[in-house]
């Protein structure tokens, strides 16, 4: 997808590997080159002050930023939402739903993506399975990893349950998660996910509405010192809690070194309460919050999106969040909560990149059309939108782009024959 191949003089050779950046604004206000290669920043420099001798991009009219990721998605079950009947959970249609889905977010910025999948009941560990072959199918666009939810994980009927986590692991699930609130004895549910991670060195992450503090609180103990992490959320039930009690376990979450990951675009399969976590709150108590996007198009959320940048605008218009701190919540905050690393638009650094048109964040969050998405150091999705305006005096006067009119050919004259 690059604009253009420059040739290099006579006995200059061009590097096939790399990829420059050209005119990329940023957020400090520069405008820089940015040279890629090896899947890594290789050097930021002053617009023009680079090697030209690669494929170029040309990103004037864009701010650069690092990528978001997606830390909450539901590739097994997204794109559903207008489906007659039941849903299918045949292998191929949870693929092609798990790829579908993905390739979607990819094309909103997210180059990395968290999909939460049930398993067990009839079908097993087949919708794992299925993501698992997305995953491998999306190597080298975007990096998947599944989160494997096992329905029932105490008494005698969880005890299927406890083998299917384990087995899920093995098979290549790289987190564990669950919904506690589900089950029959929420703690001792959790418990048992903390026990596999523990086990098989996975990270966890819980769906909880979070409206029972006692069971937080239990939950936060438990989690405290546990690496590679604990994530939790959405917890939109926090914000029902009286304030006094909601601060008292935003305090125990943030000391056992929980990250809460709200949803800002709506709900999700597997929490049926609606809301969104008090993130103000949260994060003056010094819990690490991220932002995902939660169900795309299915029975939870039939308009979902699956958009990060706008969760992040969601955040900062009515989480009362700056629009750095909002877009920071679906990029750092995210890759963060992932065990992604950190990307910054500096030399040595991830080539983890989306350029938007626009100048500033908050105008990319509030018009973030086009846009322009790099990972492993090469571009694999754009987006382009084109607005016009119909031909008015104050589109001309405002010199708005107008929507043209073909000009006819002009007519060839006719010979001239005499009379």
């Amino acid at each position: 997808m690059p604009d253009s191949q420059p040739q290099p003089p006579d006995g200059a050779t061009a590097d096939t590997t790399a990829l420059l950046l050209c005119g990329a604004r940023l957020t400090d206000g520069r405008t820089v080159d940015v040279r890629l290669s090896g899947g890594r920043i290789e050097a930021v420099g002053t617009a023009g002050s680079l090697t030209p001798y690669c494929a170029r991009v040309d990103l004037s009219g864009y701010l650069l930023l690092p990528a978001p990721a997606e830390p909450h998605a539901h590739g097994d079950t997204a794109l559903t939402a207008d489906t007659p009947g039941p849903v299918s959970y045949d292998s191929e249609d949870v693929q092609r739903r798990a790829t579908e889905a993905a390739l979607l977010q990819l094309g909103h910025g997210a180059t990395a993506m968290r999909s939460h999948v049930r398993i067990g009941d009839v079908q097993g560990l087949g919708p794992l399975e299925a993501v698992l072959q997305a995953r491998r199918s999306l190597r080298g666009l975007a990096d998947l990893t599944a989160v494997a939810v096992p329905r029932l994980l105490t008494g005698v009927a969880g005890a299927d349950g406890l083998a299917m986590l384990r087995d899920a692991v093995k098979m290549g699930a790289g987190v564990v998660g669950g919904c506690p609130d589900a089950d029959p004895d929420p703690g001792g549910y959790a418990e048992a996910v903390l026990e596999v991670a523990s086990e098989h060195g996975c990270p966890v992450d819980l769906h909880t509405h979070g409206d029972d503090p006692a069971r937080l609180a239990r939950l936060a103990a438990m989690a405290g010192g546990l690496r590679p992490g604990v994530t939790i959320g959405p917890c939109a039930g926090l914000t029902r809690l009286p304030r006094e009690t909601a601060s008292r376990a935003a305090d125990q979450l943030a000391a056992a070194g929980v990250t809460v990951v709200c949803l800002p675009q709506g709900g999700c399969e597997g929490v049926e309460q609606r809301g969104s976590a008090p993130v103000r709150l949260l994060r003056s108590a010094g819990v690490r919050i991220a932002a995902g996007s939660g169900a795309l198009r299915d029975m939870s959320n039939p308009v979902g999106r699956g958009d990060p940048l706008e969760a992040a605008y969601l955040l900062a218009s009515q989480g009362g969040m700056r629009a750095e701190e909002a877009y920071g919540a679906v990029a750092g905050a995210a890759r963060e909560a992932m065990g992604l690393p950190e990307v910054r638009v500096e030399a040595g650094f991830p080539a983890e990149l989306l350029a938007v048109r626009g100048e500033r964040v908050s105008q990319v969050l509030s018009l973030a059309y086009s846009r322009i998405v790099v990972h492993r150091g090469r571009v694999v999705a754009r987006t382009s939108a084109v607005r016009e305006y119909c031909d008015s005096a104050a589109a001309v006067a405002l010199e708005l782009p107008r929507q043209g009119r073909p000009e006819r050919p002009e007519r060839p004259e006719r010979p001239d024959h005499g009379p």
